[in-house]
């Protein structure tokens, strides 16, 4: 039980300690109890990541996705984080209150790729050189498509072309079976046109190599939460 915390009661079992013990040293002041069968030391200040990879253990694909993964990516470290910190997992849920009072994130549960039974589900995702023992984070390749995914809703349009022509080379190899397993055409189609005006990819290359959802072959056009259109060309 190194660090403050949190850890729950597999913890204390890996220890040789039982559920009675955890409650004395919580009547003892020794612990605090967060929720049922979640305690971190007294006085100790929780951290966001390492909050983040306990609650990973209890969540399927739970990662910081999204603009968030992408800042950190672009910094280059991991603090501070950014705020607020997006966070993307395979079922739904809402972030326990003894985390949602200590710290602003956002959760997100879309389903945005369609991995065949026994898949990569956890394709893009990797380790932080900065958070050796914190939760997962997206590579820019899926963190870009996780942003995409809220361009008109929790994205603005052109903050997110912002971020978008920040980035730097994306790798194929990883990018490829993301889009070709992407569930919304509006993210596979974005990505290809911003691609095309930015070069951060050879699209031709792309599509040569990986057969994409594309859609029809007419503009695609939907209505953002702030009622204005988005509307995006055909592939060509």
């Amino acid at each position: 039980m190194a660090g403050p915390g949190p850890f729950g009661l597999r913890a204390f079992d890996q220890l040789g300690m039982s559920p009675a013990l955890a409650a004395q040293y919580v009547q003892r002041r020794r612990l605090i109890r967060l929720a049922k069968g979640v305690y971190a030391f007294t006085g100790s200040s929780l951290d966001v990541y390492g909050s983040l990879a306990f609650l990973q253990d209890r969540t399927p694909e739970l990662h910081i996705g999204g603009r968030a993964a992408l800042e950190l990516g672009l910094r280059g470290k991991a603090l501070p984080a950014p705020s607020p910190l997006v966070v993307w997992g395979a079922t739904r849920m809402s972030f326990p209150q003894w985390f949602a009072e200590r710290f602003p994130a956002r959760y997100v549960s879309a389903k945005l790729f369609d991995w065949p039974e026994g898949g990569p589900c956890n394709a893009g995702l990797f380790t932080f050189a900065a958070l050796p023992a914190g939760p997962a984070i997206a590579a820019p390749e899926r963190a870009v498509l996780e942003l995409l995914y809220e361009v008109g809703q929790q994205e603005g349009l052109d903050a997110a072309r912002a971020l978008f022509e920040e980035l730097g080379n994306l790798r194929l190899d990883i990018l490829c079976p993301l889009l070709e397993h992407c569930r919304c055409v509006k993210v596979v189609r974005l990505f290809l046109h911003w691609a095309r005006l930015t070069r951060i990819v050879d699209v031709d290359a792309l599509r040569n190599r990986c057969a994409l959802p594309v859609g029809s072959r007419s503009r695609w056009v939907g209505r953002m939460k702030d009622g204005a259109l988005l509307t995006i060309p055909p592939c060509d």
